[in-house]
């Protein structure tokens, strides 16, 4: 199905598909992002769901890719998307965007029925990678989803694609399935052994799922009669593609690094390790197995981070940089903001929507982004400390824009090297470099700095740090309490 690479990667066509918006970038085969076009990710009501706009979405696609190519060499796509997206898909990629049923929104809150029914086919720990998490997250509840709703629409449909996959089949009309986007909590893949969750034999959906290829792996060349009608470059490779995280992962890995937890910042933390052993894994704060673009197990940690950000730091917080004397008089008067503020639990079992501020309330906007910085500090080195080894942590994405959140998590991880990558394009770096794995003579070039000093702030972020972990863990419990007296008194 598919072949191997050929080594004439060129510049190569990166859509990154996030679930607020979708870029896609024109990178040098060696990670150098030159472009950039963005749209914001289309979705329609129902019924018979929220669902993303693929009509509309694809003649951007495809139009914005015919004009980066007049000023780009283009030669090769891939695609990369987030764990939570799938299409079903019939057998033309040009009727309907090709798809069989409407793609879920996965914030769509699921129907009662679907989450009950749904609940015992999930399998365990392993077959899931994760929790079952909020409102329509995983493929496989997608999935179970649309067959309740619609049994002959399933039925007469051709296949179940991931996100990257999806849009790969749009282009080559060459479908496949690819192990770091199911092995994202799709549900339907278990990444320990390899081998499909057994849910999809359960409900009949084996014959859906394609034969795997690597995410390197070239499909085949851009379809004729889409290449005729959008003005694409004749014969433009498409690759196979792969989760948007894993493939940040791979950009480090690709560079020579092998002892070191990546940690992006952005909607979600999402830190990521592959020395992690499977027995440290626990699901109710917030682990999950994943899997790197070599089928290998990941373990990771996730937790909305960027919504807990806003709900502490408010609106429009100010866009200087915090100074240091504001957090630590923040730490000083002990004011602390408490797990969890959103609708996930992240590292905190039962802590959502219960997020508080303990302590004299910030009273300045720059005070509040103080404090929501050092929250944010403080979940990131759970998630590190969660994962267990790991000598160097590289700290990527959104929260980097502060040069104060690099310093706090090297204070709090005195025992690790804490670097950073100020590069905001990890994923479409990491995706173009996908054109050239099993060609390279030598790792890639990366730029990691050192966060400046933070002798001054040690000592009392570590006083801080461990009161501020006693009172999350204590409103754990206190949670567990009220649940409890809730459910039987």
């Amino acid at each position: 199905m598919a072949v191997a690479a050929d080594g004439k990667a060129g510049t190569v066509a990166v859509l990154d598909v996030g679930k607020t918006n979708v870029k896609l970038n024109a990178v040098t085969s060696d990670g150098v992002v030159l472009e950039t076009l963005s749209v914001a990710n289309p979705v329609l009501p129902g019924p018979p769901w929220r669902h993303h706009d693929l009509d509309a979405l694809g003649d951007w696609v495809f139009s914005s890719l015919a004009d980066l190519a007049r000023r780009h060499p283009l030669q090769t796509f891939v695609a990369a998307g987030h764990g939570s997206g799938g299409v079903l898909v019939s057998d033309d990629p040009d009727r309907a965007a090709g798809a069989a049923l409407p793609m879920i929104d996965y914030e769509q809150p699921v129907p009662e029925a679907i989450r009950l029914g749904y609940a015992p086919l999930s399998g365990s720990f392993f077959d899931r990678g994760s929790a079952t998490m909020h409102s329509a997250t995983h493929q496989a509840r997608q999935l179970y989803w649309m067959q309740e709703h619609a049994p002959e629409a399933v039925a007469a449909a051709r296949w179940y694609l991931g996100l990257p996959q999806y849009w790969a089949w749009r282009l080559s009309g060459i479908a496949a399935s690819e192990a770091s986007l199911l092995g994202a909590q799709s549900h339907l893949w278990n990444v320990a052994e390899r081998c499909f969750a057994p849910i999809v034999d359960a409900r009949g959906w084996r014959r859906l799922m394609p034969d795997f290829a690597d995410a390197w792996q070239v499909l085949g060349p851009v379809r004729p009669e889409l290449a005729r009608r959008y003005g694409l470059p004749d014969g433009l490779r498409v690759l196979a593609g792969g989760h948007d995280s894993s493939l940040n992962h791979y950009r480090y890995h690709a560079a020579g690094l092998r002892d070191f937890i990546v940690v992006s910042t952005g909607t979600w933390i999402v830190a990521f390790s592959g020395r992690t052993s499977l027995d440290r894994l626990d699901e109710h704060c917030g682990m999950t197995l994943n899997s790197d673009v070599f089928g290998r197990p990941l373990g990771g940690v996730l937790t909305m981070g960027g919504r807990e950000f806003s709900h502490v730091a408010g609106h429009e917080p100010p866009e200087a940089p915090v100074p240091d004397d504001v957090v630590l008089g923040l730490i000083a008067r002990r004011t602390m903001a408490l797990p969890s503020f959103g609708d996930d639990d992240g590292l905190f079992p039962q802590s959502a929507g219960r997020g508080r501020i303990g302590g004299p309330p910030p009273e300045t906007p720059v005070a509040r982004k103080a404090l929501a910085l050092l929250y944010c500090a403080l979940l990131t080195a759970e998630c590190v400390e969660a994962l267990g080894p790991g000598n160097v942590v590289v700290l990527d994405g959104s929260f980097l824009r502060d040069p104060l959140y690099a310093r706090l998590v090297a204070a709090l991880l005195p025992n690790r090297r804490v670097r950073f990558n100020l590069d905001a394009y990890g994923v479409a770096s990491g995706a173009a470099l996908l054109a050239q794995e099993g060609q390279r003579s030598e790792p890639v070039a990366l730029s990691l700095a050192d966060p400046a000093a933070v002798s001054h702030l040690s000592p009392a972020v570590a006083v801080y740090a461990s009161q501020w972990r006693a009172r999350a863990r204590a409103g754990q419990i206190q949670n567990y309490s009220r649940d409890f007296e809730r459910t039987y008194r």
